[in-house]
């Protein structure tokens, strides 16, 4: 009996440092993550940082935008431009697109405003949909385990899979990619990604095309001890933004200011924000 028990034991170790099953348990259990995620308001502060041939930043433009819940969907609202406020112009023209936009919202019918609801619930659920198809996509090999945010996690390698073929538009760059995961083993969560591009890859609606030898690098910290959400993305070699503008460097996006949305909340115009 002692050595039944100490078999059975022994399977669920090896079970629970599978790489593929670590990976589906974190895609699993991501549904109830992303719901946590909706209650957040933030601001998203987006960096491009041009480099000459040397790697030396030969110039550097950044804007914010405040993102917010605005009847039951999220509203962005840009507020700083290389880290200053709006100029008086610009500043006025946000706060009417603000105030027209919480006209136009309180007028919907109960149906258009569940429909619009249910759109942006869609599309942030689609957003996490690529993780369910990793397991599929890549060999995955556990490279190992480092402490993240003070969290212990496992570290998975994943290469792509030979022959495999994407199930959707959101994977189509996955058989040209390999990457390295970060999930921890209390609730297995993806607290860090790292990918390189190991051909010319598109995404984001194909808005965004990264050259071969680019990488990507993805961090989330832990909020209100509740739910993880993004820290920093990082999107470094040659970057073609909506298939015009090229930027050889990096493009820095960092999330900050994450506060619970209480339905009490409410937007503030530009002069009472602090």
């Amino acid at each position: 009996m002692r050595g039944l028990i100490l078999a059975f034991a022994a399977a669920i170790v090896i079970h629970a440092q599978d790489p593929v099953e670590i990976v589906r348990r974190a895609a699993a259990g991501d549904d109830r993550n992303t719901e946590l995620r909706e209650h957040y308001t933030y601001l998203q502060r987006q960096e491009q940082r041009e480099m000459d041939s040397t790697g030396k930043v030969k110039k550097t433009e950044s804007d914010t935008i405040d993102v917010t819940l605005l009847e039951g969907s999220t509203y962005r609202r840009h507020v700083a431009h290389n880290d200053k406020p709006l100029p008086p112009k610009e500043e006025a023209k946000e706060e009417e697109k603000l105030r027209r936009s919480i006209e136009e919202r309180r007028k919907e019918t109960p149906e258009a405003r569940q429909y619009r609801i249910q759109e942006w619930q869609r599309r942030q659920k689609k957003q996490r949909e690529p993780l369910k198809e990793v397991p599929d996509a890549f060999n995955l090999k556990l490279a190992g385990e480092e402490t993240i945010d003070g969290v212990a996690a496992w570290v998975i390698d994943a290469t792509p899979k030979p022959g495999y073929r994407p199930h959707s538009n959101s994977t189509q760059y996955f058989p040209k990619v390999k990457g390295r995961l970060w999930i921890t083993k209390q609730d297995y969560e993806v607290v860090k990604v790292g990918i390189e591009a190991l051909d010319t890859i598109s995404f984001g609606g194909f808005l965004i095309r990264m050259a071969k030898g680019s990488h990507i690098f993805v961090e989330a910290t832990r909020v209100n001890n509740e739910v993880w959400l993004p820290k920093s993305a990082i999107l470094k070699g040659s970057v073609r933004i909506a298939l015009i503008k090229v930027l050889r460097g990096e493009v820095v996006f960092t999330f900050s200011n994450y506060k619970k949305f209480q339905t009490d909340s409410r937007i503030v115009t530009g002069a009472q924000r602090p």
